[in-house]
């Protein structure tokens, strides 16, 4: 075979080197944007992806809050004002009754005068109340032993409260003294807004 030569041949050889040159680093960079791109778009979805699975999430977290019903039902405030010495109100705390209980004098020197020693649920009556709120007595309602209401106060043995259902007795504390009940009436949660005033939960 012929190789061709001559000046136009050079020419021709110089201009191809020359657009070698040029187009090389172009490709490079070109190559270099690739991946660059290629990157940012396995971030790009995979953020989407993570974004779209917590909105699909979102509505079944939100069902597991409390409605607004059940937030209302979670406390409750009572005007102790009301409440001569010796009387209770009964009021409703998330489907239970609550007896909030204006003690007098009496009924707490009895509650005082007992030698928890000898009570099934030992507990002493400064721990049934608030410290500063001896007179006011707050206790859910509820028998311990199968879950009747005891009527009261004044009522049963013990001058506090009697269960009719299976022959309970409570005291001015609502610590059982007598019957079936295994334990005192139990105690919500409450707090003192003001003198006159408690809420409870």
């Amino acid at each position: 075979m012929v190789q061709a030569s001559g000046p136009f041949v050079q020419e021709v050889e110089t201009q191809m080197s020359n657009i070698s040159e040029a187009t090389a680093p172009a490709s490079a960079h070109a190559a270099g944007d690739g991946v660059t791109r290629r990157d940012f778009l396995y971030v790009a979805t995979a953020s989407a992806a993570g974004i779209g699975a917590a909105l699909a999430a979102w509505p079944f977290v939100d069902q597991m809050n409390p409605s607004a019903d059940v937030l209302a039902l979670a406390t409750t405030e009572v005007d102790l004002t009301p409440i001569d010495p010796g009387q209770q109100i009964v009021i409703k705390w998330q489907g239970k009754p609550v007896f909030v209980v204006h003690r007098t004098e009496k009924m707490i020197e009895e509650a005082r005068a007992v030698d928890i020693s000898h009570l099934r649920d030992p507990a002493p009556d400064e721990a049934r109340v608030k410290p500063g709120h001896e007179k006011w007595l707050v206790m859910i309602g509820v028998c311990t032993h199968l879950g009747c209401v005891p009527i009261g106060p004044h009522e049963g043995d013990f001058d506090g409260w009697f269960c009719p259902c299976h022959g309970s007795h409570y005291d001015t504390a609502g610590r059982i003294r007598k019957g079936p009940a295994p334990k005192n009436l139990y105690l919500p949660p409450y707090k003192f807004v003001t003198d006159t005033q408690i809420l409870i939960g």
